[in-house]
């Protein structure tokens, strides 16, 4: 899953600094010709539709879903593996929510044949495609990790399903920057 999440971290960077250098390229000319490529905002919104479904599959694999575990620690390691296996269950329910509500958008894009009411009049199944991808991969991804977690809870691993499924502590957080600080 690490691997998974470096890559979609790298999809994620690429697509981000492509976007940044065509709105710099619209804002040169748009300044120095009077001119525009037209559709930077246009281009921006499917960028970032579909980075925000590959966020959705880095924060999960790297722990970093928003939890209150002030907590969470001081709670016995069968309640902590029990609270953890709940939160990864109610991601596995929010992918495949994704999947099926993000299924009634590419059926009625695909219906209508919709394009964009914009200058370059993209076809919406192609941005769309993209970011029902990214979540479809969320939702893959989720339910194996509701199939590890729930073999690790009902055997009786605690302390690994702990381990594994904890939410990152403030600890971690800091050790994992020094150990990058360290490589840099």
């Amino acid at each position: 899953m690490d691997i998974l999440g470096k890559w979609v971290s790298r999809i994620f960077g690429v697509s981000m600094l492509f976007l940044s250098g065509f709105v710099a390229l619209e804002t040169v000319m748009r300044k120095l010709f009077n001119t525009s490529l037209q559709g930077a905002d246009e281009l921006a919104g499917y960028t970032l539709a579909f980075g925000a479904s590959l966020a959705f599959i880095v924060a999960m694999i790297d722990r970093a879903h928003i939890r209150i575990d002030v907590l969470h620690a001081r709670f016995p390691v069968w309640l902590q593996a029990a609270i953890d296996w709940l939160s990864v269950i109610s991601l596995g329910v929010l992918g495949l929510f994704f999947l099926y509500v993000g299924w009634f958008v590419i059926s009625d894009t695909l219906a209508y044949g919709s394009t964009a009411a914009t200058p370059w009049r993209t076809p919406l199944i192609w941005p769309q495609s993209a970011w029902y991808a990214g979540l479809a991969i969320f939702a893959l991804c989720s339910f194996v990790m509701v199939v590890r977690a729930s073999r690790l809870f009902f055997s009786g691993r605690h302390d690994q399903l702990a381990q594994e499924f904890n939410p990152v502590s403030a600890e971690e957080e800091l050790s994992e920057e020094l150990d990058q600080l360290k490589e840099r």
